[in-house]
C-alpha cells in the first residue's frame, strides 16, 4: 500500500513538473514568435536583396557580401549595447516600476547615440583604407558607394535597438514585429524601383539597394519612437523617460550590463567577417557563394535567436523575483524548444537548401561552390543553437562579464585561426572556412552552459539586476 501511495505521489509530481515544463515551452514560443516573424521578415529582405542584386550581376552580389559581412561586426556590436537593457527592464517590469524603466531607456538612448557615433568614425577610417583589404580591384567602384550608405544607417539601427529591447523586456514582442514587417515591405519595393530602374526611377544597382535599406531603417526608428512617446499605453514609461536625468549611476549600470554583451557579439561577428575577407582572397566566386551560404544559414540563427530572446526575458523576470530554480527551468525549457527548431532547420538544410540556393543566382560556378558546403553548414547548427540559448540565459541572470571572454576565446583565439588553417594551409578553401564554424560554436556552447549553471550555483541574486 505504501509503495502504491509513493508511486502515485511521484506520478503526480512528475505530471506537475512536466506540466510546468510544457507551460514554459509554450510561453517561450508565444513570446518568441513575434521576434521570429521579425527575424524572418529581415531574412526575406536579405533574400530579396541578394536575389535582386545577384540577378543584377555577380560583381554586385560579391560586393554586397563583402560590405554586409564587414558591417555585421559594428551592427551586432551595437545590438549588444542595447541587449544590456533587456534584463534590467525585465527585472523592473516584474517589480512594477515603469518610471525607472523609462529612466533606463533614456540612459540606453544616450549610450547608444555615443556608440553609433564612434562606430561611424571607425567604419569611416576603414572606408579610407578599403583598397588595402585585398579585395578584387574591379569590385571597389561598386563597394564604395554602398559602403557609405550602410555606414550612415548605423544611427537609426542603434536607436531602434534600444526601444526594441525595452519592448521585449515588458513582454511586448509584437510591436517591433509589426514595425519591422512594414519597413521590410517598403525595403523590397524600394529595391524593385532602384536596383533595376523601374517606374522611371534611375537604375542604381547595388547603390539602389543601399538607399532602399537606409530609408527603411530611418522609418523603423521614427515609428518606434513615435509609439513610445505618443501612445497612451506606454505613457508611464514615456513620463519616466522625460522626467529622468541620465545620471551617472543609471548610465553606469546600463553600460556595465551592455559592453560585455556587445563585445561578445562583436567577437562572434568578427569571426564571420574575417571569414568573408578570407573568401575575398579566394576570389569573387567564393565570396558570392559565401554570401549565399551565410544568408541561408541565417534562417536557423534567426529562429534560435527569436526563442532565445524569450529565454533572456523570462530568466530576467525570474531574476527580478529572486527565483533561482525558475531561472534554470526557463533556460532549459527554452533549450528544448530551440533544439526542436534546430532539428527542423538542419533537415531543411540537408534536404532542400541545394535547390533553395538557386533563387539567388544563375551563375553555375557560384551555385556549385555554395552547394559544396552544405555538409559543414548542417554540422554547426547544434553548436549555434546551444550557444545562443545559454548566452541569452546568462544575459538574463545579469552576470554578463563572462560572455566577452568566452566569445574572445571561442571566436577570436580559436575560430579565426581555424578558418585560416583549414582554408589555406590544409587547402580546403571555402569548405574549410564553413567547417571552422563548428570549432568555435561548440566551444562557445559548452562555456556558456558551464557559466550559466555556475552563476545559478554561486549567486543567490545577481548583483546587476535592479530591484
Amino acid at each position: 500500500m505504501e509503495n502504491k501511495v509513493n508511486t502515485e505521489i511521484m506520478t503526480v509530481r512528475s505530471r506537475s513538473a512536466l506540466g510546468r515544463y510544457l507551460a514554459d515551452c509554450w510561453r517561450i514560443i508565444r513570446l518568441g514568435f513575434p521576434v521570429l516573424v521579425s527575424q524572418l521578415g529581415m531574412i526575406v529582405v536579405a533574400f530579396a536583396d541578394n536575389i535582386m542584386v545577384g540577378h543584377y550581376s555577380t560583381d554586385a552580389l560579391a560586393s554586397a557580401s563583402f560590405v554586409n559581412n564587414l558591417f555585421n561586426l559594428p551592427i551586432f556590436g551595437a545590438l549588444g549595447f542595447s541587449y544590456g537593457i533587456t534584463p534590467l527592464v525585465g527585472a523592473l517590469f516584474t517589480n512594477g516600476n515603469p518610471a525607472k524603466i523609462g529612466k533606463v531607456v533614456r540612459a540606453g538612448v544616450l549610450i547608444n547615440l555615443i556608440v553609433s557615433a564612434l562606430l561611424i568614425c571607425v567604419m569611416g577610417i576603414i572606408y579610407l583604407n578599403l583598397h588595402r583589404l585585398g579585395q578584387p580591384a574591379e569590385l571597389l567602384p561598386v563597394i564604395r558607394p554602398y559602403y557609405l550608405i550602410v555606414m550612415f544607417g548605423m544611427l537609426p539601427i542603434c536607436i531602434f535597438n534600444v526601444f526594441s529591447q525595452w519592448s521585449y523586456g515588458i513582454r511586448n514582442t509584437s510591436m517591433p514585429m509589426w514595425i519591422m514587417l512594414g519597413a521590410n515591405v517598403l525595403n523590397i519595393f524600394g529595391n524593385y524601383l532602384l536596383i533595376y530602374g523601374n517606374w522611371g526611377f534611375p537604375e542604381l544597382g547595388l547603390t539602389g539597394a543601399g538607399i532602399s535599406t537606409l530609408t527603411a531603417r530611418i522609418l523603423t526608428m521614427t515609428i518606434i519612437c513615435g509609439v513610445f512617446f505618443r501612445s497612451r499605453r506606454y505613457a508611464e514609461y514615456a513620463a519616466g523617460y522625460r522626467s529622468a536625468r541620465a545620471d551617472g549611476e543609471t548610465c553606469g549600470t546600463v553600460f556595465r550590463m551592455s559592453w560585455p554583451v556587445s563585445l561578445q557579439m562583436s567577437f562572434e561577428t568578427a569571426a564571420f567577417s574575417g571569414c568573408a575577407v578570407m573568401c575575398g582572397w579566394l576570389g569573387a566566386v567564393e565570396m558570392a557563394a559565401f554570401q549565399i551560404v551565410v544568408v541561408v544559414g541565417t534562417l536557423g540563427f534567426c529562429i534560435y535567436y527569436a526563442m532565445a530572446t524569450s529565454v533572456a526575458v523570462l530568466v530576467s523576470n525570474e531574476a527580478g523575483a529572486n527565483n533561482i530554480a525558475g531561472m534554470k527551468q526557463k533556460a532549459f525549457a527554452g533549450y528544448g524548444v530551440i533544439l526542436a527548431c534546430c532539428t527542423c532547420s538542419s533537415l531543411f538544410f540537408a534536404l532542400a537548401s541545394g535547390d533553395f540556393m538557386q533563387i539567388f543566382t544563375e551563375d553555375k560556378a557560384v551555385l556549385a561552390a555554395a552547394v559544396g558546403v552544405i555538409v559543414p553548414l548542417v554540422l554547426y547548427q547544434v553548436g549555434d543553437a546551444t550557444q545562443i540559448n545559454f548566452a541569452n540565459a546568462l544575459r538574463g541572470t545579469g552576470n554578463v562579464r563572462p560572455m566577452m571572454w568566452i566569445a574572445f576565446v571561442s571566436y577570436i583565439l580559436v575560430g579565426i585561426p581555424a578558418s585560416w588553417l583549414l582554408a589555406f594551409p590544409l587547402g580546403l578553401g571555402l569548405y574549410g572556412i564553413v567547417l571552422s564554424f563548428s570549432c568555435s560554436l561548440f566551444l562557445a556552447a559548452a562555456l556558456f552552459l558551464f557559466f550559466f549553471l555556475r552563476t545559478l550555483r554561486h549567486c543567490a541574486r545577481p548583483a546587476a539586476i535592479p530591484s
